[in-house]
């Protein structure tokens, strides 16, 4: 197998990307440390915008166990249930998390969860609490995509685009791979490469403005609730486009729709429902 990962019209090649380092004689695969560190910056991020508020950090320790440990569990069983042919011959890959294989959606409809149950069992303010945890969550997000990088996963179709990246043929999933890039296959120093969108770059790139705009509007917000609402509005305009490049599209059963795309465009436009409702509501209430 090769390891390089190159971006021609950028003129950068990267030689030797491993997906795992050995530490002490274990191999610990890139893309768990990226989720282990958005995990531990994520509730930095919380407990300091915690801080800020006048809430009390502390809540936000507990409550980012619980919703770390259902999060996770939500991006795995959202990602088999639509992957299920992959893991319906050996249930025990189900439990390897090592090999990648976390949707974004589950790990969100899980924290969601978390904070409702953590919400009602602290006896606090659930919008309050979103709010507080939308900066890290994108944060997470944008952090997070770097490891389907070093997995070589989630790319786009085939492009000739300035950001354009070459993965070796031998190095990616045959399944990820579609016609219309075997049909432009380069061959460089007698190796086999395809030409991608670099999806996770998109996304990351794509989150950090949204996180941006969180963190310079979040002054500014009129209700609780406004700053989670805004992020999962940025967060799914962005998905919407950059879902519909990807070739590994988890697909609704019997349907073939993309499910990510869809669930993004719904979650787009119920968010704009939602907020031009409770500002119209602030704003008569004064």
């Amino acid at each position: 197998m090769h390891y390089d990962i190159r971006f021609p019209h950028l003129g950068i090649v990267l030689d030797h990307v491993d997906k795992s380092i050995s530490l002490f004689g274990f191999e610990v695969a890139f893309y768990g440390m990226i989720i282990g560190s958005a995990i531990l910056i994520g509730f930095w991020i919380a407990m300091s915008e915690a801080k800020r508020t006048g809430q009390d950090p502390e809540n936000y320790l507990d409550m980012g166990i619980i919703g770390v440990i259902l999060g996770i569990v939500g991006a795995r069983l959202y990602y088999v249930l639509f992957s299920w042919d992959m893991y319906k011959d050996n249930l025990l890959q189900i439990f390897n998390l090592r090999a990648g294989g976390l949707a974004i959606y589950g790990g969100v409809i899980g924290a969601v969860i978390a904070v409702f149950a953590c919400a009602k069992w602290k006896k606090l303010c659930a919008p309050q609490i979103f709010d507080t945890i939308a900066i890290a969550l994108i944060n997470g997000q944008m952090l997070g995509r770097w490891g389907n990088f070093f997995n070589r996963e989630a790319f786009g179709e085939y492009t000739d685009s300035f950001f354009a990246m070459q993965l070796p043929l031998d190095a990616v999933r045959a399944g990820d791979v579609t016609e219309l890039m075997r049909k432009n296959i380069e061959i460089i120093d007698g190796v086999k490469y395809i030409q991608v969108h670099p999806t996770f770059l998109y996304e990351s790139l794509w989150c950090c403005m949204v996180m941006i705009g969180l963190i310079l509007y979040r002054k500014h917000k009129k209700f609780e609730g406004e700053l989670f609402l805004l992020y999962l509005f940025g967060y799914g305009l962005g998905r919407v486009w950059i879902e519909g490049l990807r070739t590994d599209q988890l697909l609704i059963p019997g349907v073939g729709f993309p499910v990510s795309q869809v669930l993004a465009g719904v979650m787009v436009i119920v968010t704009a429902v939602v907020f031009v409702y409770l500002r119209r509501k602030k704003r008569i209430n004064g």
